[in-house]
């Protein structure tokens, strides 16, 4: 059963809508109660951030309330905040992304077995949805949205590089591509979205800029996860990078801007404790929304820094948002 914990202020009595934080904040409105008779709609600037909550023990933490947070914004203090949530036990809605270039050929097998074990062990059917799609210059849909962990299975299992002999990935076309297009903007926000990303960083022929990809994820709040397929590799200053390593860093960058992970050459029991840990993540948690003090849409990242005042506990989000204008 999902549990809901609503906390929000009064914003004079308007509902405000933009982007998918305004639409976010005027829902938990609806939600306590309080919209108006009408709608004013004022053009503002929020910014909706996704969080997790975990104690010492790495248990998701489901009572916090904003006092119990320290919130910045550029390492300014922010107290203007809008709308805030708690979510419990929620629908998933992932997205098994495989990089099906050259460079991640031999892993096909396996990482289609780490779909299996996902879906047949971890979705709930009737609960939870899936899809499953594969890119190189572009993407294809090998699975649209089921709850069926056997048509999950197929689509992974269908998976075949379409190009055997160009080396070409367009990896950020198409995280930008899916995260616009595969969430709808009415999705609501009672879900744990989230993409489950094979790739091993290298991208050669994208249209789009890390930073733009990241941006889209971030208005569908969708947080980036990622298997890699090689090693964690230590930082070489002055070395030239070998091709495994120099596509870890934009998967970091990935990783670290939504609010998800990345797991370097996972094996054995290992990838069944990070599907699991995913999953708990993805379940439990909230929604906060505020205003920036003296927020300009500038195009440039902004950091986010958000902490818990309770000892020991650990919070888990995104760690800025690029301030391009809303069109």
């Amino acid at each position: 059963m999902r549990r809901t914990a609503f906390f929000a202020w009064p914003l004079l009595g308007a509902s405000f809508l933009l982007s998918p934080a305004g639409e976010m904040a005027q829902s938990a409105r609806k939600a306590s109660g309080s919209a108006s008779p009408y709608t004013l709609q004022v053009p503002v600037d929020e910014v909706s951030l996704t969080f997790r909550a975990f104690d010492a023990n790495g248990k998701p933490l489901t009572t916090l309330k904003p006092t119990d947070l320290k919130l910045l914004d550029d390492d300014k203090p922010q107290d203007n905040i809008v709308a805030f949530q708690s979510y419990q036990d929620l629908p998933i809605r992932a997205g098994f992304l495989f990089d099906s270039s050259i460079s991640m050929f031999r892993s096909l097998n396996g990482n289609s077995a780490i779909i299996r074990l996902y879906a047949s062990r971890l979705l709930r059917k009737g609960y939870d949805s899936a899809f499953v799609m594969q890119f190189d210059t572009d993407t294809l849909t090998r699975q649209s949205w089921t709850d069926n962990d056997g048509l999950i299975g197929a689509g992974a299992a269908a998976i075949r590089p379409r190009n055997d002999r160009i080396p070409v990935t367009a990896l950020y076309d198409s995280l930008y591509t899916t995260c616009r297009d595969m969430w709808p903007r009415d999705h609501g926000d009672e879900t744990g979205n989230f993409i489950l990303l094979f790739s091993d960083g290298l991208d050669n022929d994208s249209h789009v800029y890390l930073s733009e990809a990241v941006d889209m994820c971030q208005r569908s709040r969708t947080a980036i996860y990622v298997l890699s397929n090689s090693r964690k590799a230590p930082e070489m200053r002055g070395r030239r990078q070998s091709p495994f390593t120099e596509g870890q860093q934009p998967l970091e960058a990935l990783a670290e801007q939504t609010g998800g992970r990345v797991y370097f050459a996972p094996h054995g029991d290992q990838i069944w404790r990070d599907l699991q840990q995913i999953e708990a993540e993805q379940r439990n948690q909230y929604l906060l929304a505020y205003k920036p003090t003296g927020f300009k849409a500038d195009g440039a990242f902004h950091t986010i820094s958000l902490r818990c005042t309770m000892k020991g506990t650990r919070i888990v989000s995104r760690s800025g948002y690029y301030a391009f204008p809303r069109r």
